[in-house]
């Protein structure tokens, strides 16, 4: 079982405290458990702060079948599947078959303010956000004392509060990254109240940079497998100013390879075989990742996480049951051909792939590309966990992994940051190389940007950065680089300039008169 689960379990009476998200974002109890009695104690708070964490990993408190978001189906609405969707399937990396609505807009980058998926995503964010303001406004040093909470108990809950900070920021930057200007609401807004004001991309930077920079003294060097560290606060940083041109116009790589370098002093260290972080049992001595979102087959059962990222991957001809998910296989997702195009080595071992047709000619059809099999519901052991229905995983998912620092380091280097030095990022580079083809027959003497550009693809592939990194690179709506159904046809098509930012859901600007839509749409 994954340690934060532990918590999870304990979070049911709590979830009915937050009402499902209505287009104007605001929520209200639906029962009689008031947050009086929800933080009555100090195991209370340790409850509502599991909520939190639950929240990126859970669709709601009832299951499968239910979604704390409304207006999209409970399945598709948990916040690694949208995410994911929202930063691979815009890209070079992945497509997918289905129908479903919203799709095939992100497929083709013509993506408007109805899209569905684009919604949840930000309806997700803002919901956590919510959740974790609600969680820092109930544990002031007022309310503590209010409820004769003090002493230890005081202190652990005030820790708690930076955590939550960390998780609120990281849905900050989620929503800077793709959608710029979103609402903008903190513990100081009173629920219900007032709409939430608009604030504007660069401004939202300075914000979660002044978050990260307050609480990164006071997160803890080690905590619970699953939960927030000092080095997660400092990665989060190094890929904040890694973009901030893209975000605010002025180029940070100086602070990027400054906070990469926090990352790489902190005692993480590689995993030796790359296929084992996305297996079921990479919660157990995994030194690499730095933050992750928490799966369990049997308490966390959601159809959005790696349980879609390894069911839409494969089908019943590939025999699920070699994939951990013997009642599993939707079909739905695969290799966009540009991706194992960068695989031009055989012996690069980070290259997972099915299948025998590597070209995108027919859309619709589900072996109509490679399919990626870099999720696999099985232990180093070959053991598939037990799992409610045959269905469910039990992979947790990285959201930071030591590599991203090596690379921000090296790309920082290269963009003109000091503080680095090259002799060092090509070191760095050569550390996942030669972990990727087990030995130094891969190893590079020299880096230009585009050789990082494509080591990122290799070594992330499906792990949601590839929009991103894409932007920075300038290389994500013109003709410089196209891909397959890029602009809605099969050899691709530059888009519009603009596309480079999500549009606000037209449900929210309807509901909030204080949000003015983003440039072209």
């Amino acid at each position: 079982m994954k340690n934060l689960f532990k918590i999870f379990t304990a979070t049911a009476i709590m979830l009915a405290t937050f009402s499902s998200c209505k287009k104007d974002l605001n929520l209200t109890p639906t029962n009689d458990i008031t947050s009086e009695v929800a933080y009555a104690t100090p195991a209370g708070y340790k409850q509502v702060l599991a909520k939190v964490y639950a929240s990126f990993a859970l669709t709601s408190g009832n299951g499968s079948g239910a979604s704390d978001l409304g207006g999209i189906d409970a399945g598709a609405s948990d916040f690694l599947r949208l995410y994911w969707n929202a930063q691979e399937l815009t890209s070079d990396e992945g497509l997918c078959v289905w129908n479903d609505p919203g799709v095939y807009d992100l497929n083709y980058l013509t993506f408007t303010s109805d899209n569905i998926i684009l919604r949840g995503l930000y309806t997700r964010s803002l919901y956590q956000i919510t959740i974790a303001n609600e969680f820092l406004r109930q544990s002031t040093p007022d309310k503590l004392a209010s409820r004769n909470i003090t002493g230890t108990d005081a202190t652990t809950i005030t820790a708690y509060r930076s955590e939550a900070r960390f998780l609120r920021a990281y849905q900050y930057w989620v929503l800077m990254d793709l959608y710029g200007n979103p609402p903008f609401l903190t513990e100081a807004n009173e629920i219900g109240v007032i709409a939430p004001e608009q604030i504007k991309r660069a401004d939202l930077f300075k914000y979660v940079e002044s978050e990260l920079l307050a609480i990164e003294a006071e997160l803890p060097v080690t905590n619970d497998y699953g939960r927030v560290t000092k080095g997660a606060a400092d990665m989060l940083l190094s890929r904040l100013y890694l973009n901030a041109s893209v975000y605010t116009g002025t180029a940070k790589n100086t602070e990027a390879i400054t906070y990469a370098s926090k990352v790489i002093a902190a005692g993480y260290s590689l995993e030796t075989t790359y296929k084992n972080l996305f297996l079921a049992d990479n919660d157990q001595n995994n030194t690499e990742s730095i933050f992750t979102i928490n799966y369990d087959g049997n308490f966390a059962q959601n159809y959005g996480g790696t349980t879609f990222l390894v069911n839409a991957s494969i089908n019943a001809d590939m025999n699920p049951a070699d994939f951990g998910v013997p009642s599993g296989g939707w079909g739905g997702i695969h290799a966009a051909s540009t991706l194992p195009d960068m695989f031009t080595d055989a012996a690069d071992k980070r290259a997972m792939f099915f299948g025998d047709k590597k070209d995108n000619t027919d859309i619709g059809v589900f072996a109509d590309g490679l399919r990626v099999i870099k999720f696999r519901n099985k232990t180093q052991a070959g053991v598939t966990p037990t799992t409610v229905g045959g269905t469910y995983s039990s992979i947790d998912f990285p959201l930071f992994r030591l590599p991203e620092a090596y690379l921000n380091y090296a790309e920082a280097v290269l963009r003109g940051g000091s503080g680095g030095t090259t002799s060092q990022a090509i070191a760095y580079v050569n550390l996942l190389r030669q972990r990727a083809y087990g030995s130094t027959a891969g190893n590079v003497t020299s880096l230009t940007l585009d050789n990082v550009l494509t080591e990122r693809a290799k070594e992330f592939y499906w792990e949601g950065y590839r929009r991103t990194d894409l932007i920075r690179f300038g290389k994500f709506t013109d003709n410089s680089y196209l891909w397959p159904y890029k602009g809605g046809i099969k050899a691709g098509r530059a888009v519009e300039s603009y596309r480079t930012l999500f549009p606000l859901p037209s449900a929210d600007l309807i509901a909030n008169d204080k949000l003015t839509q983003n440039p072209g749409y």
